[in-house]
């Protein structure tokens, strides 16, 4: 009944949703597409013959800055200097820390021959005159040069300032990184098919394009139809796509920076736009109807669960009920009994008077009569301590303090569980502290505690395991610590241990309320019971009893 009336509901809120939303999304996403439509093929020319003219301004001042940070040191220093290995090494690292981008630096002669270099090559020694760029630096002052392969072998383009000292002439030049130049070119792609490189006048290529062709080789663009200004040109590449071109020339060199984007992706935009509108609506429709029906399973999933909870609260109830009739059925077994105990423990005090009589005295079995009546005596204690406790559960009853020796409280209750731990080949072996004082304290209760610890024990281990027992006495606590080698509790379940009704134990076999009794019991004596256990690796429970000393209790 409740799942049928949630799915109406589910129904109702997706339909008036999606009238209220739809509608006005399919409004607003068409007047923006159609608008959007004819603006957008004058932008596309407009947005990539700004980036021509801005990446060729960057690029600009790249090599402008290179070119006064070299003429700035061929001006500061000396041949002299700069012709030393460690000066120049100096200078060539003030450099890059400075503007950065070069890979090496060399200081020619007038007659072509490199003085001194700093870089990654064998260049020291070589002789530039013969070399195109050499006459330009010589006659121009300033120069860069087109992408060469030069001595190294490898496509590189230099840069190289003349300086006048005096009447002697020498050049530095520096060659710059062409992985650094390139990432600035192609900074300005964009898209799958954007690319962005630079070209000479003859249409070589200066830096590594993205498709097409390679450093150094014939472009299939004709230089002379791009003007002073940003100029676009529409033209077809090698597979026969449409191709836009922007062109812009740099200052320095007279190098042609080129920005080129397949026109089909620019105008694949606007489908894109079109289809995220669509997939906005849809996905708004979606999320509605989504949210609807997990909310509902959701709700649903809560009640189950919240019936799952009271029904498992009712079982607990059911089990409390039980153990809360178990207890008055015990307090009543306990009444029973405590009236002849008391006759009991009567008779064995005159038992004692009768030791004393002259007869008795002579008799050569006295002392076995004294011993075996105080055996019976010390029993009769236990069964009324047991019997005491007992009616503790039924009804409230004001707690006796009395002289408690831990160790022997240890001792008593290891006895009490001994015999079932060698049936299973358990080892229970104690290291108890032989200096820990008599306390005030409820013995019962304590051992009530420990019985409950090395019963948990023996049962984790199940069979062939060991059980250690210590006790030991800190400033203002005795701690007894009881370990086992069993299979551990899990850390997701540790925190749950104290809890009542939890157990780790398979069904039928533990309440879960053993060591929530002792840590209540405990926890009231002003003391601590913690938990510290690995998987597969056994647990250790720690006590830690208050020192309350007979004389304060």
């Amino acid at each position: 009944m409740k799942t049928s009336l949630y799915t109406s509901l589910q129904r109702k809120i997706i339909f008036i949703v999606l009238l209220v939303s739809l509608a006005p999304l399919i409004l607003l996403g068409g007047t923006i597409y159609y608008r959007f439509v004819w603006m957008y093929k004058d932008k596309i020319e407009e947005q990539i013959r700004y980036r021509a003219r801005a990446q060729a301004e960057a690029v600009d001042v790249f090599l402008k800055e290179r070119i006064v940070l070299l003429s700035t040191v061929a001006l500061t220093s000396s041949f002299s200097d700069l012709t030393g290995e460690k000066e120049l090494s100096h200078v060539f690292s003030v450099m890059n820390s400075k503007g950065g981008g070069f890979v090496d630096l060399g200081v020619i002669n007038n007659n072509g021959q490199q003085e001194a270099y700093v870089g990654p090559y064998d260049l020291l020694g070589l002789n530039y005159y013969q070399q195109p760029w050499f006459g330009e630096v010589i006659s121009k002052g300033v120069y860069i040069s087109d992408v060469y392969f030069g001595y190294r072998q490898i496509p590189h383009f230099i840069i190289a300032v003349l300086r006048q000292e005096n009447q002697y002439s020498w050049i530095m030049r520096a060659t710059i990184d062409p992985d650094i130049f390139g990432e600035i070119v192609r900074s300005a792609q964009v898209g799958k098919t954007g690319d962005a490189f630079i070209v000479n006048r003859a249409g070589v290529y200066q830096t590594q394009p993205r498709f097409d062709g390679k450093i150094l080789s014939k472009s299939r663009l004709n230089t002379t139809l791009f003007g002073g200004e940003s100029t676009i040109i529409e033209a077809e590449d090698s597979e026969g796509d449409e191709i836009l071109y922007a062109g812009h020339w740099l200052k320095t060199p007279k190098w042609l920076l080129v920005i080129s984007q397949e026109v089909a992706e620019e105008m694949r935009m606007l489908l894109v736009t079109r289809n995220i509108e669509i997939a906005i609506i849809v996905f708004g429709v979606l999320a509605i109807i989504l949210t609807t029906v997990l909310t509902t399973r959701l709700f649903v999933t809560r009640l189950r669960e919240a019936d799952a909870e009271m029904n498992e609260m009712n079982a607990q109830l059911m089990q409390s009920d039980k153990l809360a009739a178990l207890g008055k059925m015990g307090a009543s077994v306990a009444h029973e009994i405590n009236n002849p105990l008391v006759v009991i423990m009567q008779k064995i005090g005159w038992m004692e008077d009768l030791l004393e009589e002259e007869d008795l005295q002579k008799s050569k079995n006295l002392e076995e009569f004294k011993v075996t009546i105080t055996k019976i005596d010390h029993h009769l204690e236990r069964i009324r301590k047991v019997v005491h406790n007992m009616l503790g559960y039924a009804r409230k009853m004001e707690p006796r303090l009395e002289d408690v020796d831990i160790n022997e409280t240890l001792n008593q209750t290891i006895d009490l569980l001994e015999n079932y731990a060698r049936i299973n080949n358990i080892d229970i072996q104690t290291d108890l502290s032989s200096d820990l004082p008599i306390i005030a304290g409820n013995q019962a209760q304590l051992q009530q505690v420990f019985l409950n610890l090395i019963s948990n024990a023996v049962d984790a281990i199940s069979k062939d395991g060991l059980v250690e027992i210590a006790s030991r006495r800190t400033d203002f606590y005795i701690v007894v610590t009881i370990s086992d080698d069993g299979a551990g509790i899990p850390k997701d379940q540790q925190s749950k241990i104290f809890e009542p009704f939890f157990t780790t134990k398979e069904a039928g076999k533990g309440t879960g309320l053993g060591l929530w009794v002792s840590h209540n019991i405990i926890e009231k004596m002003g003391g601590i019971i913690t938990l510290k256990s690995e998987k597969e690796e056994g647990s250790t429970f720690t006590v830690q009893i208050p020192v309350v000393l007979p004389e304060k209790k």
